[in-house]
């Protein structure tokens, strides 16, 4: 996907209206990243700035540049004349919140998807913490069980179902 995906940012290079570009997340880009709800790599966003969406397309070049020939102004405050009724009526709501209930309400969301983030990070550590104890136990019994002279009784097996064949054929 990355040569497609540099070859993508290379055409739209220098455009007024569509960026495209790609962030390192693991580097300096991590904060950014956080910001808007990356998980995994490689991830595609796309849409507004301030409202950016996961991208479900194809990873392809042709793919991509179809999409990225779709893009355009999207519902938003600014363009409020290509939103549902819906999505105006929350707008509407929203400005007249004034910028003071508006930033609570911002940091509060905020805080809620923090704590989700930090309360799977935790559930993850627990899963893979689990996952090793209940590794090493077993390998530890499967240790046991062969040093219990598991080896042993095979081969014994084997030798005795290998003499009284070969007694039988006499």
């Amino acid at each position: 996907m990355k040569p497609d995906w540099d070859k993508l940012m290379a055409e739209y290079e220098g455009s007024t209206t569509v960026l495209v570009a790609d962030v390192d997340c693991t580097t300096g880009g991590k904060e950014l990243c956080n910001s808007v709800g990356v998980r995994g790599y490689p991830t595609i966003k796309t849409g507004s700035p301030d409202d950016l969406q996961d991208y479900k397309g194809g990873r392809d070049f042709n793919s991509l540049k179809k999409h990225a020939e779709s893009l355009g102004p999207t519902c938003g405050p600014a363009n409020i004349d290509l939103c549902d009724a819906e999505k105006k009526k929350q707008i509407e709501e929203f400005t007249a919140l004034g910028a003071e209930k508006r930033e609570a309400m911002i940091k509060e969301k905020e805080e809620e998807s923090e704590k989700l983030e930090a309360d799977f990070k935790a559930f993850v550590e627990g899963l893979n913490k689990a996952y090793k104890e209940e590794s090493a136990k077993k390998d530890e019994a499967a240790e046991a069980i062969k040093n219990s002279g598991l080896g042993l009784l095979k081969s014994v097996h084997k030798f005795a179902a290998t003499a009284s064949t070969s007694k039988s054929e006499l």
